[in-house]
C-alpha cells in the first residue's frame, strides 16, 4: 500500500517537545519534496515545514527557531523536532509530500495525521 505514516504525537505540557516522524512504506521507493501541516479546531489547515530532496527547509513564522524539519533520505522518512511547545501548537499534525513509487508512479500524499496536544 502506498502511504506515509506518522508517529510521535501525544500529550504534552508548555514548554516540552515532541519529535513527529513521517515513514513512506515500502511501495514507495523515494520522497521528494516533503512537508509538514497541522490543522487546529476550527481552523483551516496550514503549512507549518517544508523540505526539499536536497534539505533545503522553511517554516512558517509561529514555529520558527522552535521547531527543525529533518530527513533521512535512505529511509524515506521525515522528521519535525518540536521545542519550546505552546498551547497554540495543539493541532492535528499531517504529512505531505511527493512521493516515487515502485510502479513508477509519481503521485502526491498526505498521511492519516497525528495528534499533538500541548496543555499542562
Amino acid at each position: 500500500q502506498v502511504q506515509l505514516v506518522e508517529s510521535g504525537g501525544g500529550l504534552v505540557q508548555p514548554g516540552g517537545s515532541l519529535r513527529l516522524s513521517c515513514a513512506a512504506s515500502k511501495s514507495i521507493l523515494s520522497i521528494h519534496n516533503m512537508a509538514w501541516f497541522r490543522q487546529a479546531p476550527g481552523k483551516e489547515r496550514e503549512l507549518v515545514a517544508g523540505i526539499t530532496f536536497d534539505g533545503s527547509t522553511t517554516y512558517a513564522d509561529s514555529v520558527m527557531g522552535r521547531f527543525t524539519i529533518s530527513r533521512d533520505n535512505p529511509k524515506n522518512t521525515i522528521y519535525l523536532q518540536m521545542d519550546s511547545l505552546e498551547p497554540g501548537d495543539t493541532a492535528i499534525y499531517y504529512c505531505n509530500g511527493m512521493v516515487h513509487t515502485t510502479s513508477f508512479t509519481t503521485l502526491e500524499l498526505w498521511g492519516q495525521g497525528t495528534l499533538v496536544t500541548v496543555s499542562s
